[in-house]
């Protein structure tokens, strides 16, 4: 049985949702009163620009939640500042014992929790903390012999082979002999986007925000879950779930997104097996994280942090070039792109351009994964950097460094009449099918024709993806040898 206190404190973070919610559960459980808050942490928020997607997210979601809660007579107290101020002054002012949260293994949050966990010490209030946004986390899915995993395979075959109902159970928040209080009158209520040094954005126009809308999401994309398999990687098809953001910030349960998948596929749904594998690389990146926080700052394989990544004028200007979109490979330009004007980019076009930056331009994956991370509206730390270094070759599990992604044949396989590139570069929109994924390739006729002038209305490669692999593979090869070398 838990400790029972009479008062106690939940501290909202990336779990934006009153239902479904594990620590918002637990103190329902174990106290008579519950308060609810969110802050705005200035540490976050103050480096990002004034037009923010994720901001105004968190922003409407959080609307949304303190009228679910105030359904159930609460509501959410919110704050700005730094969270180990504000928490503790909140707690002590409400007199609760104990605040509790859902665990975030992010660099960043495990040093701000420790300093909210330190300062309520101070005032004899615990911090307690639970798993609620992964399925399996930290050492609950190891080898045999104890060790963190660092291969997904194997991975995905120890997490399906632990799982079992209990773990896709909803973490009930009604029914519990503890009820919801009210926010204090004088308490802050949620401050206006202009309050917190934001202004709208066209967030509306790609995802809509709150749990009650996640809800709709989850349903919409399971009616047609069975052809995710066959269809995930075209991205001028709508397979994906496009769950990312909800996920990301909490308004939808990971449990519910799991139980549905695994339901589904034992019910012999291909597409939905694929979904749940999916799911499982979102667990496996976040317990590498947990595990090997070095690779925030560095490759999980150390050999490659010797690489010799290109530098200088010449190197800037090639990812100035990547970055709008302007390579001269319409697929990698229509990818970054969506991603500029829309917050989002689909997960095969996340791999042919990490690939492109870090293969075909020889540029430092650090600088593409800081990229994303400013500009995707799902951007989550595990994911991301999992994702990056894939692609790179430098992580567990990684695309070996001699399979490069050919940006024109993955744009002939995956976008065969090139629909997905005629929405985002109308520059080559006209040009024939067969001649959009290369122009600098096509028929001076045709060229006239689609109104495209290379090196003028449209670039002309950057490189060459032939030369260019032949560097990569230079590249890649030799820091291995130095690593062998420095081994003996």
């Amino acid at each position: 049985m838990p400790e029972q206190h009479e008062r106690a404190l939940v501290w909202f973070r990336r779990d934006l949702r009153a239902d479904d919610q594990a620590a918002l559960a637990h103190a329902l459980r174990a106290a008579q009163q519950v308060w609810c808050a969110f802050v705005f942490d200035r540490a976050i928020l103050d480096p990002l620009p004034p037009a923010d997607r994720r901001v105004e997210f968190i922003h409407s979601s959080l609307a949304e939640l303190d009228h679910a809660l105030a359904r159930r007579g609460g509501g959410l107290i919110v704050l700005d500042g730094d969270p180990a101020l504000e928490i503790p002054r909140l707690a002590a002012s409400l007199g609760v014992s104990a605040v509790y949260a859902n665990h975030d293994d992010d660099p960043y949050a495990r040093s701000r929790d420790a300093r909210v966990r330190k300062a309520l010490r101070a005032l004899a209030i615990d911090l307690r903390t639970h798993k609620d946004h992964v399925i399996f986390e930290r050492d609950e899915v190891l080898t045999a012999s104890g060790k963190p995993f660092s291969v997904f395979t194997p991975y995905k075959s120890a997490w399906l082979a632990k799982l079992d109902s209990g773990h896709l159970v909803p973490r009930s928040t009604q029914g519990h002999a503890g009820r919801l209080a009210p926010p204090p009158e004088r308490s802050a209520r949620l401050p206006t986007l202009a309050d917190l040094g934001f202004r709208p954005t066209n967030l509306r126009d790609h995802v809509s925000p709150g749990a009650s809308a996640a809800g709709r999401q989850l349903r919409e994309f399971t009616s047609r879950i069975d052809r995710y398999a066959d269809e995930r990687d075209f991205p001028a098809v709508e397979a994906p779930s496009r769950l990312g953001m909800h996920l990301r910030f909490g308004t939808l349960s990971i449990r519910a997104c799991a139980r549905e998948a695994h339901s589904r596929m034992l019910a012999g749904s291909r597409g939905a097996a694929v979904w749940l594998a999916e799911l499982i690389w979102r667990d496996f990146f976040h317990q590498v994280l947990h595990h090997y926080p070095h690779v925030v700052e560095g490759a999980f394989r150390r050999e490659y942090d010797t690489i010799e990544w290109e530098s200088g004028a010449r190197a800037d200007d090639l990812f100035e070039t990547w970055c709008e979109g302007r390579t001269g490979y319409p697929l990698v330009d229509a990818a970054i792109r969506q991603l500029n004007s829309t917050g989002y980019m689909h997960n095969r076009l996340r791999m042919v351009t990490a690939s492109f930056l870090t293969k075909d331009l020889g540029i430092d994956w650090r600088r593409g994964e800081r990229y994303f991370a400013l500009k995707l509206d799902d951007f989550d730390l595990a994911a991301n950097n999992g994702g990056w270094q894939w692609a790179a070759s430098t992580g567990c599990d990684a695309q070996p460094y001699f399979r490069i992604f050919n940006p024109i044949s993955q744009s002939r396989k995956f976008d065969a009449e090139g629909a997905f590139i005629r929405g985002f570069v109308p520059e080559v929109e006209r040009l024939p099918s067969p001649a959009i994924h290369e122009p600098w390739a096509a028929r001076p006729l045709e060229l006239a024709a689609a109104g495209v002038a290379l090196g003028m209305t449209y670039p002309n490669p950057v490189v060459d993806h032939a030369a260019a692999r032949r560097r990569a593979l230079d590249r890649y090869g030799a820091a291995k040898a130095a690593a062998r070398r420095a081994a003996n």
